[in-house]
């Protein structure tokens, strides 16, 4: 029995080339077929392999012919080129790299040595006064004040994010003023002004508007050195977080409040549930930069007369006249704080990130063990017999 193939009008059928597979012969020509035209399988040209055994001597037709051998592997073997022995593919030697780093390395290495051998720095000193009760009461009060300032600075800083995002322009307008005029004077000058607040108003009230005072207090006992920091450094850091939060809010698609207002998501909800989750991952980079900055930024209240870390280190060099080992316990403390606040900020980064990537980037530890592994790996291969 025939099988028969029905062909549409015109089709032309292109039958395969001796050029096109290396082994083939089988000549290049154009079936032609009419309309309503039926086609026989067995009328269509096919592509011969020379080693298959035509079986033509009245055995079983449906038998299957041998496979020839394959056609690429007659191809390397007719070039002399076997599969086996090709040759590795190595990386390309980047020697500009390797003298570059080598020369980062004996720098280091030399700044390292000459700080470590100066017996100026005075180690012995710096490790007998690193742990002493002064330094590290100024130092619980330094991260204190960086505490509450960050906390204080970013509540205060997103109700004025809020407010410059708002249809409101009386808002909008003050949100935006504040921002100007904190950003636009230095830290210094406005503790400074918060300290000597007294002079331009003696006295706190509390009562009826031009009417009756109902308690009043000398502005002078109500705001201590301490309490002075405070409210300085959040009103000029609320003013940078404003923006920060401000910038995050409006790094998220638009899309997504466009979808909770058509689920009838309130504009509060919507806010508080939808866009700062997804703005947090603009937000808490630049929030940790900014909470290392507040942590050195702290010991400008020395001027004030605030017992941080720095006025403590003072406090005590000021009294034996040792000024770099004193400083270099207050410099070593800021490094060490510092480190473990940017190990934090790294994996509150990669946790906020789990819905922008497909894979969350590896931890430190992860990569120490895949650095290591690779080691072992090097050193297990340059170690085996015919290794190099």
């Amino acid at each position: 029995m025939t099988t028969r193939v029905p062909v549409s009008r015109r089709h032309r059928m292109r039958g395969a080339c001796a050029e096109s597979v290396p082994g083939f012969r089988a000549p290049c020509r154009r079936v032609v077929v009419h309309a309503r035209t039926p086609l026989p399988l067995e009328s269509l040209p096919m592509a011969t392999p020379p080693d298959v055994t035509d079986v033509t001597d009245g055995s079983d037709a449906t038998a299957t012919p041998a496979r020839a051998a394959d056609p690429p592997a007659q191809h390397a073997r007719a070039h002399g080129t076997p599969g086996a022995e090709l040759p590795p593919i190595v990386p390309r030697r980047r020697i500009g790299l390797r003298l570059s780093a080598a020369a980062a390395l004996l720098v280091f290495a030399m700044v390292l040595v000459s700080v470590v051998r100066n017996d100026a720095f005075q180690w012995d000193v710096v490790g007998r006064y690193f742990t002493t009760t002064a330094v590290l009461d100024g130092l619980l009060l330094t991260l204190w004040l960086t505490g509450a300032v960050m906390v204080l600075g970013f509540l205060f800083g997103t109700v004025l994010a809020v407010m410059r995002l708002s249809a409101n322009p009386v808002l909008r307008t003050l949100s935006w003023g504040y921002v100007w005029i904190f950003r636009s004077t230095p830290l210094l000058v406005q503790l400074l002004f918060w300290f000597n607040i007294g002079a331009l108003y003696p006295t706190l009230g509390l009562g009826i508007p031009y009417g009756p005072q109902l308690f009043t207090i000398k502005t002078v006992n109500l705001l201590g050195p301490t309490l002075t920091a405070v409210i300085g450094l959040t009103l000029h850091e609320s003013a940078y977080a404003a923006e920060v939060v401000r910038g995050g809010i409006l790094s998220v698609d638009p899309g997504q409040t466009e979808a909770a207002q058509a689920l009838g998501l309130s504009r509060r909800r919507t806010l508080r549930r939808i866009v700062v989750p997804q703005a947090m991952r603009s937000i808490v980079p630049t929030a940790g930069n900014m909470l290392i900055g507040t942590l050195k930024g702290t010991s400008i209240v020395s001027v004030l007369a605030v017992h941080d870390l720095l006025y403590s280190v003072q406090l005590v060099y000021n009294q034996n006249y040792r000024v770099i080992p004193l400083l270099m316990v207050a410099t070593l403390w800021y490094i060490a704080v510092t480190t473990v606040l940017s190990g934090g900020q790294y994996y509150v980064e990669r946790y906020y990130a789990r819905g922008s990537s497909r894979s969350l980037p590896p931890t430190p530890p992860q990569r120490l063990r895949v650095r290591l592994t690779t080691l072992r790996a090097r050193l297990h291969t340059l170690t085996a017999p015919g290794g190099r």
